[in-house]
């Protein structure tokens, strides 16, 4: 049932959209924050596209999302978010980038709120709605003022990309134009890295480097942890080992000064039983001299 709010905007929960930017202009923050609240974050557009669909939209988001946190570069990224520009059908991309917003999570985009639309969006095309990913987006998508425009095929592995030309002031309206590949990869001014479809998965690269995907990042992780762990084993063997060999060495250098004060003290007394040898010698001697002088008196005599 439409709800008829101010300044002439109706709210239809069956058609929800965000005011006309006349209607957004004349309302105070009060109203607008009332709008906001009342648009719906979550709503079935079409058929789910199952889980190939699903699966190359998480990995997608997934790889980016870590790749600009590592980065810290200001862009803002989600995933079938709702999204609500002025007096048009709401819609829910696959993949929607908007640079030099405040990072936070979101529960909806709405254009006349965050002061700007989307930079980047792509779409993952499997079982869907094809014309709407190859033909309806590509105008509308250029119409709204979405820079450039991404779909991956994923049934066919193939992609397609377009980009906005510069603003022309003269005309008001705009187009598309397709964005040719070289060497297989697909640039975006946007992202500031190259897309390309390898195996059946869609990659990107920043200059010659791939960005990893989330599985891809855990699998190296594990092996420089366990290289790691190995590293510390290994050190603490070592560490181990040499302690046992210094505690060898420090009982064989006690040993050596037990064995070095037992031949000191032998030594010594070696050195006392010789004194006392010399002294009885020459008492003995001083004796026999005594003696032989006493048997020469007596002779005398």
């Amino acid at each position: 049932m439409r709800q008829a709010l101010e300044h002439g905007y109706a709210f239809d929960p069956d058609d929800p959209r965000a005011p006309s930017e006349a209607a957004w202009e004349r309302m105070t923050d009060e109203e607008r924050a009332r709008v906001v609240d009342m648009l719906p974050s979550e709503f079935e557009l079409e058929p789910p596209e199952g889980d190939p669909h699903r699966v190359a939209a998480a990995q997608v988001i997934a790889t980016l999302d870590a790749y600009f946190r590592r980065s810290g570069r200001r862009i803002y990224l989600s995933s079938n978010l709702a999204v609500f520009y002025p007096d048009e059908p709401a819609f829910a991309p696959d993949l929607l980038a908007v640079l030099d917003v405040a990072p936070g999570e979101r529960m909806k985009w709405v254009v006349g709120a965050e002061g700007k639309g989307l930079d980047l969006v792509l779409e993952v095309a499997y079982a869907g709605n094809l014309t709407k990913d190859f033909e309806t987006n590509v105008e509308r998508y250029a119409r709204l003022g979405i820079s450039e425009y991404f779909i991956f095929d994923r049934r066919r592995l193939s992609l397609r990309a377009y980009r906005l030309p510069p603003a022309d002031t003269a005309r008001r309206t705009r187009s598309y134009q397709p964005v040719m590949p070289q060497a297989g990869r697909f640039a975006s001014q946007v992202l500031g890295l190259e897309l390309a479809v390898e195996g059946s998965k869609l990659r990107f690269f920043s200059g010659t480097a791939k960005l990893e995907e989330a599985d891809e990042l855990i699998a190296r992780l594990g092996v420089m942890l366990d290289d790691a762990l190995a590293r510390k084993d290994e050190a603490e063997l070592r560490a181990v080992d040499e302690a046992s060999r210094a505690e060898e060495a420090e009982l064989r250098a006690e040993a050596e000064a037990k064995r070095a004060e037992s031949e000191a003290k032998r030594a010594e007394s070696e050195a006392k039983r010789a004194d006392a040898e010399a002294r009885r010698a020459s008492d003995l001697e001083r004796q026999l001299a005594e003696a032989l002088a006493e048997i020469e008196r007596l002779r005398r005599n």
